[in-house]
């Protein structure tokens, strides 16, 4: 279904890894698949700065030029680094990563079996696992992407009334390029959202939204005024 093919979401020609967005759907490139390509392109080279006090698990690591790694943040291989990211202090990089350039990866944050494109930025007490934030997505502070059902079945996602078994026990979100999401949102497992969409903060969300789509939390708030004691 081409609603679900990686150009839909993302634009490629900005993608310095383009071989690994060679999927009929767009969730197809992470679990094994994502392992496999990092296997197979790692390069074990740090041409960044990594500060002192920032820990490095292996040597299956690339960190491109002008990324800094500051004190605090732990990376495990395999992972590439992109040129001038941001790894803040307190990151946390489980492995089997890839970003592209000019993203962060914040304090607090924590990334594993995951995909971020140019631009894309984590800030803030985020969880990103089994996920894609494409081009210029930005997460607000204290994001969770969940990847695990509660129940021990694989993770389908349905689109247009059709559902789609991915074959992954684990599947968090998928994000368009220039999809804004707001503090302390959550997303259900096989989460999907289209480009330039726009998710408001204490979100709960899943299923698929399509491109250029706003979601807003319309639950009420009551102000009542103290009574003196």
């Amino acid at each position: 279904m081409s609603v679900l093919k990686p150009e839909h979401f993302f634009d490629l020609d900005m993608i310095k890894f383009k071989d690994l967005f060679k999927v009929n759907k767009v969730y197809q490139l992470l679990g094994s698949n994502l392992r496999k390509y990092i296997l197979e392109n790692l390069k074990q080279e740090i041409h960044g700065t990594v500060k002192r006090g920032a820990f490095l698990a292996d040597k299956m690591i690339f960190i491109g030029k002008g990324t800094i790694v500051e004190p605090g943040a732990y990376i495990k291989g395999p992972t590439i680094i992109g040129e001038n990211c941001e790894i803040r202090q307190g990151a946390y990089i489980r492995g089997n990563v890839i970003t592209g350039d000019n993203c962060v990866i914040g304090h607090a944050t924590e990334i594993k079996n995951s995909v971020m494109l140019n631009g894309a930025k984590a800030g803030h007490f985020a969880y990103i696992g089994d996920s894609i934030l494409g081009n210029h997505v930005n997460l607000g502070a204290g994001t969770k992407l969940a990847n695990l059902k509660i129940f021990s079945d694989e993770v389908s996602v349905t689109v247009d009334g059709y559902t789609y078994t991915t074959g992954l026990r684990k599947l968090g979100a998928i994000f368009g390029d220039n999809v804004e999401i707001g503090c302390n949102a959550t997303t259900a497992p096989g989460t999907i959202i289209g480009k330039n969409s726009k998710i408001y903060s204490n979100v709960a969300l899943g299923g698929y939204i399509e491109e250029d789509h706003i979601v807003k939390n319309r639950a009420p708030i009551e102000i009542v005024k103290m009574e003196k004691r």
